[in-house]
């Protein structure tokens, strides 16, 4: 199956526009904190600005918020996906999913070789798994690749949808690609020219990196 590009940490209607014009199918806006955090109204404004771009999907990043908590912002900034980090528990999974109606990416961050213990029960329990890279300093968006092969022993049910994120750019996505065949990709910092601010030429080189692999939809 083809992969999917997905835009992270927007914080400008044009950057969405763009990502939107240059084929990316996910547009990612962050409620996680950090230096791309928005609140709900901006993120609705910022992901509006994609609406002259292609059809696209738009998903929020969340982490350490309550279900009701994140159930208004999707109403308020119009998500289609939550994005729960911070290695989220099969039952938060669960009750976000019951309260916002939308559907929900669970991140598993990885350090080294380590996987979860209950990585089948995660995948059941969402519907896809993020694999990030695991730093002590940023819940993501930091840059940092994790062990790609290593987290190829992770055994994928039929059907289940994987998105890999972590430290992706134009140079190294196709090598992601061809190592754990994920449904979606998942790129912020690897195009940008300052923390929140996407260059617009890295937004068209990361997506023409993943056209040449040959897996673009």
């Amino acid at each position: 199956m083809p992969v999917e590009v997905k835009i992270c940490g927007l914080t400008r209607p044009s950057d969405a526009r763009a990502a939107a014009q240059l084929g990316a199918r996910y547009l990612g806006v962050i409620f996680a904190g950090g230096p791309r955090n928005l609140e709900p109204a901006r993120a609705r404004e910022v992901l509006e600005g994609a609406e002259a771009g292609g059809e696209v999907e738009r998903v929020g990043v969340f982490a350490r918020a309550s279900a009701d908590t994140i159930a208004a912002a999707v109403r308020e900034a119009r998500l289609d996906i939550v994005q729960l980090h911070a290695d989220p528990a099969i039952d938060e999974i669960r009750e976000v999913s019951e309260r916002s109606g939308a559907r929900v990416w669970a991140v598993v961050r990885v350090s080294g070789g380590d996987l979860p213990e209950d990585l089948d029960e995660l995948w059941k329990a969402s519907d896809a798994l993020v694999l990030d890279s695991k730093t002590p300093s940023s819940l993501g968006g930091t840059g940092t690749t994790f062990d790609w092969g290593a987290a190829r022993r992770a055994v994928r049910p039929h059907g289940a949808r994987l998105v890999v994120a972590g430290g992706l750019n134009s140079a190294n996505v196709a090598q992601a690609i061809e190592t754990l065949s994920p449904d979606v990709v998942d790129v912020s910092s690897g195009v940008e020219s300052a923390p929140g601010i996407k260059d617009h030429t890295r937004m068209a080189d990361f997506i023409a990196a993943v056209r040449r692999a040959g897996v673009l939809r």
